[in-house]
């Protein structure tokens, strides 16, 4: 059985490594700068063992995850002497293989292996990871097995080029960290009626969900719903006049997710094209609306 190897033990680490332990991989050692960290890890793993440094980890480890903050992967690889038949994997969203290449021309294969889910905290992502999709970046016969670790922990894998590594993480990016944006300009909307931002979220947290589940269940764009998928334009403009007078803050969000909605509306079949170049209209040009 391999043995893998963790330098970074945050909660990428930790839950990843957990995981992989849980699917029968042995994880043989980590190193961290916080040995807080290391000891959160070995007291999770049976086996597994704090390093006293990076060299350590790679010495004793067939595959060495680095899941450090992305910023530091280079410098970590730099401080490595690394051989022939080892591999050493990171899991950035973001950076490709490129950041590897000093151990690449040492002879040590290179990976990435990003799994695209969110981490809050250990256990939460623990949980998450089944069934998470896992971006690999790697060659044979490297690839194989990290395509083998994702089935493992079960999830499913894509395989991406190094020039598609940024578009895939900003996608990821709007579809995690931006979404908890959004709820946040949400619920500050409820505040203009006096109800505090922990009842409005569990307030709009059942709709949350099944706005999610018809996204699985039915498809984009067919669930979409709401005043532009029905082509409402009095709603979209009373939701403009409101929003100008309470909430100025908001309003250029709402309008510019209005205007990216409308195509979907199209594709939907439910509005005219009429009725499209009507609500663009007025979503690009609220101050007409406004003065009027």
């Amino acid at each position: 059985m391999l043995k893998l190897g963790f330098i970074g033990a945050g909660t990428v680490g930790i839950a990843l490594a957990s995981k992989l332990n849980e699917a029968g991989y042995t994880v043989s050692s980590v190193y961290s700068r916080r040995h807080e960290s290391m000891k959160k890890m070995t007291d999770r793993i049976p086996g597994c063992r704090a390093a006293d440094d990076c060299q350590a980890v790679a010495d004793n480890s067939d595959i060495v995850f680095i899941t450090t903050p992305d910023g530091e992967i280079g410098n970590v690889v730099s401080l490595i002497r690394w051989k022939s038949g080892k591999s050493v994997v990171h899991c950035s969203g973001a950076d490709s293989t490129d950041v590897l290449i000093p151990a690449e021309v040492q002879g040590a294969q290179t990976g990435a292996f990003h799994p695209l889910q969110t981490f809050a905290g250990i256990d939460e992502a623990i949980e998450n990871i089944p069934g998470s999709t896992f971006a690999i970046e790697a060659e044979e016969p490297l690839l194989t097995e990290l395509k083998k670790m994702a089935s493992a922990l079960g999830g499913k894998y894509i395989r991406l080029e190094a020039d598609e590594k940024v578009v895939y993480h900003a996608a990821a990016v709007m579809a995690c960290n931006y979404l908890v944006t959004l709820i946040k300009q949400a619920t500050d909307l409820w505040k203009t009626f006096d109800i505090p931002t922990l009842q409005a979220t569990r307030a709009l947290l059942p709709l949350i969900k099944g706005t999610i589940h018809n996204i699985e269940t039915v498809g984009i764009p067919d669930c979409l719903t709401g005043p532009i998928a029905r082509g409402d334009i009095g709603t979209v403009r009373k939701h403009i006049e409101a929003l100008e007078k309470t909430s100025p803050s908001v309003l250029e969000t709402y309008l510019e997710m209005g205007r990216q909605t409308i195509p979907l509306a199209l594709a939907k079949g439910r509005i005219t094209k009429q009725q499209a170049e009507e609500m663009e209209a007025i979503l690009k040009h609220p101050n007409l609306l406004i003065s009027i």
